[in-house]
């Protein structure tokens, strides 16, 4: 089977290092996704232990289409019997951009057509229930290449299984463990959050630490599907709890002025298998220091698009600047969307990323000199 795993993007190298790490082999990097080949255990395993990829997709086709009769004889030539049964339930999504084909509701029925007429010659029905498993088709269009998916994952990959609730401005999981894997974070890390909100950063760098994979606690599309085998899932389950290290000797703070968002944060981590790893206590990032003799700071402090106002961020920025003191064996990890953080922290830091949190692109300032 050939894969692709949608990303966001500036994540597409990590994403595919990420895969490559956790032993899956044959993986490319593209603008927004990875893709890569392999078979059903690769399939479960790309599911379970993707840290920072949103989805895993099957690519079922690629092909032009201008037009809608190119459209159904594109969707029609694939091996759909292959993946959903006579029961099966396959609705269909997608988007197109910058093609002759325009209108999303009309591509729908095309490719809910093409299926169709390809299923009932195999399976010798004139009607399909669909109250089965559920198969989601998914298309993308771009200048009239047309990709055809099957979506392997169901709720998106950042959906771990902590995080019921989140505080206001949640950082998304996957971004949060880019970060956690920028700053390197390892298994005998101290790692520190003075705005820790929910406790997402923390907790994908404990998890990281612990080698806890991403997708342990949940649940996927394809564990419904008959053509998966059940004993393939139970394989890569055990293997990946099998590597965790509960050895670790990772430790991390988490500080926030609200105490409604660090009550959430322990539930958090509670749910997350963290808990003993994580303190956190109530403390303004102007009381902020440490003791330690190595530490990793790694935050997405507010900022003026979404939660302050952009003079009242830039003076947190500035204070950062002062609590965060340049000294052996400490490294910073900054993500912001505004473009004068440097300034406002008061020097430039040692190596920049840019990344997108959803549609706001962001950077990350890396300080570690």
């Amino acid at each position: 089977m050939q894969f692709v795993a949608p990303c966001l993007l500036g994540l597409e190298g990590l994403a595919a290092n990420d895969l490559k790490f956790k032993g899956i082999s044959d993986v490319r990097a593209e603008n927004g996704r990875v893709l890569f080949g392999g078979d059903e255990s690769t399939l479960v395993r790309a599911n379970l232990c993707s840290s920072l990829c949103a989805r895993v997709f099957i690519l079922m086709a690629e092909f032009e289409a201008r037009d809608f009769d190119a459209l159904f004889e594109g969707v029609r030539a694939a091996e759909w019997s292959r993946f959903i049964g006579e029961r099966d339930a396959f609705p269909v999504k997608g988007s197109s951009l910058d093609s002759s084909l325009t209108s999303i509701p009309a591509c729908q029925k095309i490719i809910k057509k093409a299926v169709v007429e390809k299923l009932r010659a195999r399976y010798h029905t004139a009607w399909f229930e669909e109250d089965g498993a559920v198969h989601q088709i998914q298309f993308r269009i771009f200048k009239n290449r047309v990709s055809i998916y099957l979506d392997t994952t169901g709720p998106a990959l950042n959906k771990r299984g902590y995080r019921a609730l989140s505080g206001d401005a949640p950082l998304k999981e996957t971004l949060a463990a880019a970060m956690a894997e920028l700053a390197r974070v390892r298994k005998d890390h101290i790692v520190v959050d003075p705005f820790c909100g929910s406790g997402t950063i923390l907790i994908e760098a404990a998890r990281k630490a612990l080698n806890i994979m991403p997708g342990i606690d949940r649940s996927f599309a394809f564990e419904g599907w008959s053509q998966i085998d059940p004993a393939i899932i139970e394989q890569e389950r055990t293997r990946a709890r099998g590597e965790e290290r509960h050895d670790a000797l990772f430790c991390a703070y988490g500080y926030d002025i609200d105490e409604a968002s660090l009550e959430l944060a322990k539930n958090n981590a509670a749910l997350a298998r963290v808990a003993d790893r994580i303190l956190f206590k109530k403390r303004d990032i102007r009381d902020y220091a440490d003791e330690f003799e190595r530490v990793s700071v790694i935050t997405n402090p507010p900022y003026g698009e979404r939660l302050l106002d952009v003079q009242a961020a830039r003076e947190l920025y500035r204070v950062m600047g002062e609590r965060f003191a340049p000294k052996p064996q400490h490294s910073y990890t900054v993500i912001s969307p505004d473009d004068s953080f440097e300034k406002s922290f008061g020097r430039p830091a040692d190596k920049r990323r840019k990344l997108y949190n959803g549609t706001l692109r962001c950077n990350v300032y890396m300080y570690y000199k």
